[in-house]
């Protein structure tokens, strides 16, 4: 296994190199020199810098931003749960009744090209937006990146519940789904604005578990509610409520965190005290487009990775019922609780990531001072990770024989939970180590791609567990993520190599 330390040196060598080619995006050439109006800094102590804000302030934000995403996550999945009552009430077949799901996270394909910011009220300013999140709070720049879309998506779960028919109920899911992938987009870029390395780390460790809190307690508390005897409009009126909540925390407590735009807002005012119109900020120069940022091989090779691992946890929505509620007999309500193991794998490896892997990396940073870390050193968990998701599948799909005990195939989803956690945390670090400054913009690509396997895959698992049985189908998903073990080890040998050569890894 190659030492991520090697690449310290590379890094080194090529800073020079990068800062040239970062020039490229500018109107103007480099310069010896700073440019005195030029503001791409904050001074000593300024309030505005979101990295001097009070702890237990950013703690809040990342809360917060974890639960929006819990919150987006939670929906997606709830319907599953009261599956049997839709398809009843509505008249639906199987399939479409799977679309009460997928259309959802079909909608988290549409959503991120619209609350990334690729389409901004100005049409000229297309070309001067770096980030696309321009304003991911403010009202007065058009598409606000989460007021707006978690108002209408709170409006779209009111209307789930009152549909009268099968087509306004997937009409109201799917829009719902572009609207709730605001968060989903945006949320994890708050962390990178608001934490230092070392701290983000720790902070991402918590924020990664709630993409699959929400999935796997979405089927638990829907499928009480159905063995209840309550209507099952009461899913959507609990996800009208928890979304109100949440939108209402958002006004009024989530400010602006975006650096470029904080620093933009800084240049603005120094050319109104001044008079002075030269001053500027990076942001007022910079002319990316949206295709320009996601052109990348490194983001689409762990794009691939991470949408594998996401479509296959909505594909066992559907194996799940197949192997626990056909083959052991379990009602609805337990056989939501069956992902209960899922969550609290994922648990267990953020604990073991605080209390172990964060300590090294900031023991690391204070090693290599005044260098960053080199982001290879975040993929180190995905080196276990990897091959203990390989197996996991392995478990479910060979332990999933009716004559044996349940306990079996439900405890094979504590060390998937657990994989399913580090190979994220590992590569949602990486992708935010490796594009600092557009981290929005590699984050929404690839939710984009990765929302395409969660909505697809829901599709065909139950014709591919019930063609195949659950021990082959289990299996053929195994093979696959064996073939992907190797991303993390290449990236770690070559990640510095290749980031050398790419205009968009500052």
């Amino acid at each position: 296994m190659a030492d991520p330390e090697r690449s310290v040196s590379s890094q080194s060598s090529t800073i020079r190199e990068e800062e040239v080619m970062a020039a490229d995006y500018l109107d103007e050439p480099p310069v010896n020199e700073k440019d005195p109006f030029l503001v791409d800094s904050f001074d000593e102590g300024d309030p505005t810098n979101p990295m001097n804000w009070s702890r237990l302030r950013r703690w809040y934000l990342t809360a917060l931003a974890g639960v929006l995403v819990l919150n987006a996550t939670f929906a997606s999945a709830a319907p599953s749960g009261i599956a049997v009552q839709l398809i009843e009430h509505f008249h639906m077949s199987e399939e479409v009744g799977t679309l009460a799901i997928s259309l959802f996270v079909a909608g988290y394909v549409v959503g991120p090209l619209l609350w990334q910011g690729t389409f901004p009220k100005n049409p000229e300013s297309l070309t001067k937006t770096s980030e696309g999140v321009r304003f991911r709070k403010t009202l007065d720049d058009g598409l606000c990146t989460f007021i707006w879309p978690f108002l209408v998506y709170t409006l779209f779960q009111v209307g789930a519940a009152l549909s009268k028919n099968k087509a306004s109920l997937l009409v109201f899911r799917f829009l719902g789904g572009i609207f709730a992938a605001a968060p989903l987009t945006n949320s994890g870029a708050i962390l990178a604005d608001i934490w230092d390395a070392g701290t983000r780390g720790k902070a991402l460790a918590i924020f990664t578990l709630m993409p699959f809190a929400g999935p796997t307690l979405g089927p638990t508390v829907a499928g009480f509610i159905a063995v209840s005897g309550t209507d099952f409009r009461w899913v959507f009126w609990v996800l009208t409520i928890f979304a109100g909540v949440c939108c209402i925390a958002t006004i009024f407590t989530l400010p602006e965190t975006y650096r470029p735009v904080l620093l933009a807002r800084a240049a603005k005012k120094k050319r109104e005290e001044t008079g002075d119109t030269r001053y500027y900020a990076p942001i007022d120069r910079i002319h990316l487009t949206f295709l320009e940022r996601a052109e990348n091989p490194m983001l689409l090779i762990i794009t691939i990775y991470m949408s594998f691992v996401y479509g296959n946890l909505y594909l066992l929505f559907e194996a799940y019922p197949i192997v626990f509620t056909e083959g052991h007999g379990l009602n609805a309500g337990l056989s939501g609780l069956t992902f209960l193991p899922i969550l609290v794998g994922g648990a267990a490896g953020v604990t073991v990531s605080v209390i172990y892997f964060n300590p090294r990396y900031e023991r690391k940073a204070v090693e290599l001072a005044p260098h960053s870390v080199p982001p290879e050193f975040r993929l180190e968990m995905a080196l276990f990770a990897a091959p203990l998701y390989t197996v996991a599948f392995f478990w479910f799909g060979w332990t999933s024989y009716p004559s044996v005990s349940l306990w079996a195939p439900l405890m094979a989803g504590f060390p998937m939970g657990f994989a399913i956690n580090w190979i994220f945390l590992s590569l949602f670090n990486y992708l935010i180590d490796t594009y600092l400054f557009m981290a929005a913009s590699a984050l929404a690509a690839s939710t984009v791609v990765r929302s395409v396997f969660g909505a697809a895959f829901p599709l065909f698992a139950t014709q591919m567990y019930e063609a195949l049985n659950p021990r082959w189908a289990s299996s053929l998903l195994g093979f696959v993520a064996l073939a992907m073990v190797p991303i993390p080890f290449v990236f770690i040998k070559y990640g510095a190599t290749i980031r050398a050569k790419s205009r968009f890894a500052p």
